[in-house]
Parts: C-alpha cells; sequence; structure tokens
C-alpha cells in the first residue's frame, strides 16, 4: 500500500514514515518546505509537498492509504489548532474520498471524545473531536486512534489498546508510530476508535482474534 503519511515532520510523524519504511507498504511523506526534505532523502522516504494551510491536492495522486498525523503543536493558539488539527484534518478526510483512498487512520487524542470534561485543553480536544466525528461520518474506511500522553522514551512495541481506557496513561511515540502503521492491514480495527497507551500486549497479537 502506498500510504501519505500527513504531518511527516512531526515527531511522531517521523516515526511512522520510518516504520512505513520498514514494512511491506511504500511511505510517502507530505512535508511543507523543501528544507525538510534531505532527512527523509536520507531515508530513501519519497517526500511531497503540501501545506495543510493551502491546497495539498496533488499529494493525493497515487496514494492508497493515510496517515493523518499532523499538529499545531502545544505551543500555538486555538487559531492556528483550528486551522490544522481540526480544517486540515478535515480537507485531508474530502481529498481521501475524492481520490478513492481505501485505508484513513487518524492519529487524535486521549479525550477527544469527551472535550467538555478538560476546560484547559477545550480547543485544542474539540478540534480533534470534530475532525474524528467528520472521518466516522465519511465513506472512508477509517480507524482514529487517541493516544495518551506521548513520551520520546525508546518504544518496547508492547501496547493497551482498548476503546476506552478512563485512567488515562503514557506511551512512547515510537510505539504509536508502529500502532497506526500495524493498524493499516487490521481488518478488527476498521470503523473504531481507540485508546492507547503502554501496556503488556504485543503489538502483533493487538486485535489478532
Amino acid at each position: 500500500m502506498k500510504v501519505l503519511v500527513i504531518g511527516a515532520n512531526g515527531k511522531v510523524g517521523r516515526h511512522v514514515a520510518r516504520t512505513l519504511q520498514e514494512s511491506d507498504h511504500e511511505p510517502v511523506a507530505m512535508v511543507r518546505d523543501t528544507d525538510q526534505v534531505p532527512w527523509f532523502e536520507e531515508q530513501g522516504i519519497k517526500t511531497v509537498l503540501g501545506n495543510l494551510e493551502s491546497n495539498f491536492e496533488e499529494a493525493f495522486y497515487g496514494i492508497d492509504g493515510v496517515i493523518f498525523a499532523a499538529g499545531s503543536g502545544p505551543h500555538t493558539g486555538p487559531d492556528k489548532t483550528i486551522i490544522i488539527d481540526q480544517e486540515g484534518a478535515i480537507k485531508s478526510i474530502e481529498l481521501a474520498e475524492q481520490f478513492g483512498v481505501s485505508r484513513f487512520i487518524m492519529l487524535s487524542s486521549m479525550n477527544a471524545d469527551k472535550p467538555e470534561q478538560y476546560p484547559a485543553m477545550k480547543h485544542y480536544l474539540f478540534a480533534k473531536h470534530r475532525a474524528d466525528d467528520y472521518l466516522r461520518k465519511s465513506r472512508l474506511n477509517y480507524t482514529i486512534i487517541r493516544p495518551g500522553g506521548l513520551t520520546n522514551e525508546e518504544g518496547t512495541g508492547k501496547v493497551r489498546l482498548e476503546e476506552s481506557i478512563p485512567e488515562g496513561g503514557t506511551i512512547p511515540r515510537a510505539d504509536v508510530a508502529k500502532v497506526l502503521v500495524y493498524l493499516l492491514s487490521v481488518p478488527r480495527a476498521e470503523f473504531k476508535s481507540f485508546d492507547l497507551i503502554r501496556g503488556t500486549d504485543e503489538l502483533g497479537e493487538v486485535l489478532a482474534y
């Protein structure tokens, strides 16, 4: 599967691109600027220029699957969050429908299903919530992943993936990337949403039965 990674230059996105490169899939990293291209070229990963704040239709040519891992970042204001995390995601969903993409994996956030309960993160979680809801109502074969707190620790390949994990938790970005790529080819993940934290389940056994 030829997979477009939206937000490829982000902390999770780079892990996703590398994980795809090591799998049976072919990654295409969507980056905003030409100065972001060399890192991917050094990894042998194809790139395409695309900006979520403008027109990025050309990035979808020949694409079979999408992993949306873009985010405005923790230091931006509500306006940028709406533009990237909500409207950028919605536009990506629309283009995926337009181009007949067969699989769409959305990187969301834990608690995006109940944003009103977290006023300190209200604008961020509502943006994620609206994007997730738009995806569920689309014609796409989707999976939504809502990870807990992201860390830069080395991945273990062991996770806990459930429809709801009320107590929360954390997970290395590397393991998030592995889950996003793994679920591209897992039928039991289709048309579903999951919370994700570190755990004891081997990734290859998750949703396998």
